[in-house]
């Protein structure tokens, strides 16, 4: 058992500071200790039951006895405060973001956003993604440069910004709105924490809502002007659905796959040898990439609510308004779904993962997310096959979500 944790195996309880320095740097090592210990514990830091198995994630992603919705007039059990009249402006972009609803409205934005989404054919993207990747390392600096500024956030915020229809200029400053807003979901957040998401969460939206009013004006083939044909022509689209929208697009269409890319690479080249190698066939790249999701995920937590009393496994029930929490990057290493799950090997048979959710839920930008991947790390590897880090990189202190500080590389 790692010295930082305490686990009453009788009770199931954990107690483990998610801002644990060895934590955050290796989750991996706590998981591989509870997937031998209990699959389901009680975390008392957050103060709610956590499912790591694989199956059970799976299953609970599925369960439609919990949501993301919190049931009306049923306090949170996270312990959050009563009082969130200074979160109007984020609270209102929740409150119509699909992400945290469910049937039916759920259905009909995810059918709206989906049909706009799927029209753009992602796989027509795969040029513009390879172009837009050698621009990028064309301007690296010579010898060395640090990827995340430099190509893994770039590229999918330009993608998403240009599929939308939004200004490419203004990618630096969605950014900065969305780390904001993204900082409500970590662990021991402060007051200054949700003012700050808040005047993010409104320039954000005053911003779209103007950009709304230009396309409405003049549309044009992107991702917004479908999204606003959709609602004139009857769907119901209201303009905080719509904005609600844009806004988890623009922030989901790039905040992970940030994570995942460099990520990645780090998974890659700790391999040795020449990376090229991961990528040689089109199976290949796909198999490579599946695996750099399972083995170091950008997610590796996904609360729910119970929408219900219910026994989720043996021994822990649950009562209406409890929150779960999932762990996708548990899940996603359990020594019962994988053959060695330590080990990086893309050419497992038992390929899976639950880093994209499951369910209604399933990440809507999925397949963008994948191509993205496939597209960017092969130009990467090709273009610099000697590429290696110049120091090694640290995680963030942000879990739920798991990125790295920087990505130093030399070349």
């Amino acid at each position: 058992m790692p010295a930082y944790l305490a686990f009453d195996p009788v009770g199931r309880r954990l107690r483990l500071d998610p801002h644990e320095p060895a934590f955050v740097q290796n989750p991996y090592e706590v998981y591989a200790f509870m997937h031998g210990a209990a699959n389901a514990f009680f975390w008392e830091d957050y103060g709610f039951w956590c499912f790591g198995g694989f199956d059970d994630v799976n299953r609970l992603l599925r369960d439609r006895r919990f949501g993301r919705q919190n049931p009306a007039g049923i306090p949170d059990s996270r312990g959050l405060s009563d009082d969130r009249s200074h979160l109007a402006a984020f609270d209102a972009i929740e409150a119509n973001s699909m992400l945290e609803l469910e049937p039916p409205v759920h259905t009909r934005l995810r059918t709206l956003v989906n049909r706009a989404f799927v029209s753009r054919q992602v796989e027509r993207l795969r040029p513009r993604v390879e172009a837009l990747a050698n621009e990028l390392i064309d301007r690296f600096e010579p010898g060395g440069v640090d990827l995340l500024p430099a190509f893994a956030s770039p590229l999918p915020i330009t993608i998403i910004a240009e599929m939308l229809g939004v200004p490419i200029e203004m990618g630096p400053q969605l950014l900065d709105w969305s780390h904001r807003m993204v900082a409500m979901y970590m662990h021991g957040r402060t007051r200054e924490t949700e003012e700050t998401a808040n005047r993010a969460a409104r320039d954000f939206s005053d911003f779209l809502r103007g950009y709304v009013a230009e396309r409405r004006k003049q549309p044009g083939d992107d991702l917004l002007s479908l999204l606003i044909e959709a609602r004139d022509n009857g769907q119901k689209l209201s303009e905080d659905e719509l904005v609600s929208s844009a806004i988890l697009l623009l922030n989901a269409g790039h905040e992970a796959t940030v994570h995942q890319t460099g990520n990645a690479v780090r998974s890659i080249l700790a391999q040795g040898g020449d990376p090229r190698r991961f990528f040689e066939t089109p199976e290949a790249n796909i198999a490579t990439v599946e695996e750099c999701l399972r083995y170091d995920a950008p997610l590796h937590m996904f609360l729910r609510y119970a929408y219900e009393d219910i026994e989720v496994v043996p021994g822990i029930v649950l009562k209406s308004g409890e929150v779960i929490a999932l762990l996708l990057g548990m899940a996603n290493h359990d020594p019962l779904t994988f053959a060695a799950p330590k080990t990086f090997n893309p050419a497992r048979t038992d390929q899976k993962n639950v880093s994209f959710g499951a369910g209604i839920h399933f990440c809507i930008g999925a397949p963008l997310a994948r191509l993205e991947l496939q597209v960017s790390l092969k130009t990467l590897f090709d273009r610099l096959p000697k590429l290696r880090l110049a120091e090694e990189p640290r995680f963030r202190d942000a879990y739920h979500f798991h990125g790295l500080e920087a990505l130093t590389v030399a070349f």
